[in-house]
């Protein structure tokens, strides 16, 4: 007997014999029938579980491409206060320099594209304490504003598309007792 002669002879003998009669026939399509039927929904359930994985994956990369900066962005805050303090501190005299003007033109371009990549200052200043958005330095006593009340901003803080980078460090006003 050749090779391709046994593997036939085992091929058959392994496959089970087919009932003769109509009624076992109707049962084995239905056993199939419903075979298949729960390899369709196993198959459907596993595209919808794939579906739901790549758009979570989708979700997740922009979100954490939104804050994929925060580090660098949080490492330049130090020199954007840098420039802001150069530009509230420049005297009369020298304002109309061109070189005063450039690096205050640099200083702007440098907010222009932080703000662009989402960036924003925390306005405190006269607004009521959040220890969210502020931290509180420094308590005040004083009669000329109300209880919790920022009234010195001592230095800026900043949000990145709605995450707090940096809290706004604030002088908080006190009633006196």
């Amino acid at each position: 007997m050749t090779e391709e002669e046994k593997i036939e002879n085992q091929t058959e003998e392994q496959k089970p014999p087919l009932p003769d009669d109509a009624a076992e026939l109707k049962k084995l399509v239905e056993q199939e029938r419903a075979k298949s039927e729960e390899y369709l929904d196993n198959w459907r359930r596993a595209a919808a579980d794939f579906s739901n994985y790549k758009k979570r994956a989708e979700k997740d990369g922009a979100e954490m491409s939104k804050y994929l900066n925060a580090v660098l962005i949080q490492r330049l805050l130090p020199i954007l206060d840098d420039l802001d303090r150069a530009g509230q501190t420049i005297p009369e005299n020298l304002r109309g320099l061109t070189w005063i003007d450039g690096v205050m033109l640099i200083a702007r371009k440098t907010n222009m594209i932080l703000e662009a990549e989402g960036l924003k200052p925390i306005d405190a200043l006269n607004k009521p304490f959040d220890p969210n958005l502020h931290e509180a330095v420094i308590h005040e006593e004083t009669d000329k504003h109300e209880d919790d009340t920022v009234i010195a901003e001592l230095q800026k803080g900043y949000k990145l598309n709605d995450r707090v980078l940096r809290p706004t460090m604030v002088k908080v006003a006190k009633k006196k007792n």
